[in-house]
């Protein structure tokens, strides 16, 4: 026995079974396809580092089961492929704000490679209409109702407890991307979403040192089509990785609570510049769904970013503050196309979205759980300097 209070390390690609008949009795229980089996086989079916980081997570998501993969992107496409059954596929209905790569995997991998019929459900002045969104669901009966319970990067909280109403009134299954709200702000699985997924990569690992993705859920069938389907297409997680996530999640709470507050504080002194022209950050109270955010959050917390635009008479004028600004503060905030790190960063949004959030001015800053008045002085300093 060793003595140590940290799970360890199981390398093995392949586990010592011994001989034929225990053989044959781990590949018999394997078609079970169970979350932790009696006899491991192989670490692309299961691994023990990587069960026990999963449950983890089942812990923090209050789920009965939670299947780790090596990316978020990874986690969005066992999630959706488990549902896909031949042709025989109802429409599928995808909030319009979201995650750029799931757009770009909804419309590139689901509707043109697999042929389903995917539609999006748009806000109206950075608002999701419940009416609207019950006739169009009454009209589609869509398989598959997708949202984000903050969205990427326009922060937008629908009023997810009574979409996902809704959508189980006309039959849907809802699946939940949670990755900026996180477990501490909502557990999206006791108001009734069949999946949760999150990048792992940003909030629960934390570090920006490993990428990682999971889906969460209560329904057992699910969870066996779910281990079947990342087992043939290879979505699993490393030994290391899993055993880094591991011991990351330990400090979830307290890095998140702090990432919150920080961001909130950021939030409130852009506000308040006149170098900046719009903050978007569920937190304040000038947001378009703060009021959805309060109903869905209380008062825990508003996630940790925040979005802004810059102040301009002209796009030129707009650019200039956006480059200036980056520049003044790259010494301690650094451009990073993530979220989620120890450290603030930053990534200038048209930059990289292009065509779809096109101003020049834009900016998606991910507070830090670094020192708050640090953090908040070299915003200050940075805004002052652009003339």
């Amino acid at each position: 026995m060793i003595n140590s209070a940290r799970i360890p390390i199981f390398r093995d690609a392949g586990f010592e079974l011994t001989d034929a008949e225990t053989t044959s009795k781990a590949f018999a229980a394997e078609t079970k396809n169970e979350h932790e089996p009696e006899l491991y086989i192989y670490s692309r079916y299961r691994n023990p580092t990587v069960v026990a980081a999963e449950k983890e997570i089942m812990r923090l998501e209050g789920s009965k089961w939670a299947l780790l993969t090596q990316s978020g992107m990874s986690a969005i496409d066992v999630a959706f492929s488990i549902f896909q059954v031949g042709n025989k596929v109802k429409p599928w209905l995808f909030f319009s704000e979201i995650y750029g790569g799931t757009i770009s995997y909804a419309e590139n991998v689901l509707r043109k490679r697999r042929g389903l019929d995917i539609h999006s459900f748009v806000p109206v002045n950075d608002k999701y209409d419940l009416r609207a969104f019950e006739l169009l669901i009454k009209k589609l009966r869509p398989e598959i109702v997708y949202i984000e319970a903050i969205s990427n990067p326009m922060l937008i909280v629908p009023d997810a407890e009574a979409v996902i109403k809704i959508a189980k009134k006309y039959g849907a299954k809802i699946i939940v991307d949670n990755t900026f709200a996180t477990p501490y702000l909502w557990k999206p699985l006791i108001s009734g979403a069949d999946i949760v997924i999150h990048s792992a990569t940003k909030y629960f690992s934390g570090h920006g040192n490993l990428t990682a993705g999971v889906l969460c859920g209560n329904n057992n069938a699910i969870m066996k089509a779910a281990i079947e389907y990342r087992k043939f297409a290879g979505h699993m997680i490393s030994a290391d990785d899993a055993y880094r996530l591991h011991t990351q999640i330990q400090t979830f709470n307290l890095r998140f609570r702090q990432q919150c507050f920080n961001a909130s504080m950021v939030a409130e002194i852009l506000e308040r510049s006149e170098k900046v022209s719009k903050v978007w950050y569920p937190g304040l109270k000038g947001h378009s769904t703060h009021k959805e955010a309060l109903k869905l959050f209380g008062d825990k917390g508003f996630g940790g970013m925040v979005t802004f635009d810059f102040a301009g008479s002209n796009r030129v004028e707009k650019k200039n503050r956006r480059d200036r600004f980056i520049k003044a503060v790259s010494d301690s905030i650094k451009l990073i196309p993530t979220l989620g790190d120890p450290h603030t960063i930053l990534m200038p949004v048209e930059a990289v979205w292009g065509a779809k959030y096109p101003e020049p001015g834009m900016i998606r800053l991910s507070a830090g759980f670094e020192d708050t008045d640090e953090l908040l002085s070299t915003i200050i300093t940075a805004l002052k300097s652009i003339k």
